[in-house]
């Protein structure tokens, strides 16, 4: 796992579909179903850091996007 599109489509494995138009929205709810998913033990350790560490650096180069504009 190492870029966003990996995490859409290990959620799509388990049948949940993230898209609300909002996109700091998406990454909250992403990461709320990776951390249920870590939970249940459906996701390895490995996988669950990766998951979180991409879904926070994309939050981070959001804001930053944000903040240029």
């Amino acid at each position: 796992m190492d870029k966003m599109l990996d995490i859409y489509e290990l959620l799509k494995t388990y049948g949940t579909y993230i898209y609300t138009r909002d996109p700091m929205g998406d990454l909250m709810l992403m990461e709320d179903e990776i951390r249920e998913l870590y939970k249940a033990n459906v996701l390895d350790i490995k996988d669950y850091q990766m998951a979180l560490l991409l879904i926070r650096q994309e939050s981070t180069r959001l804001r930053v996007e944000q903040n240029k504009q």
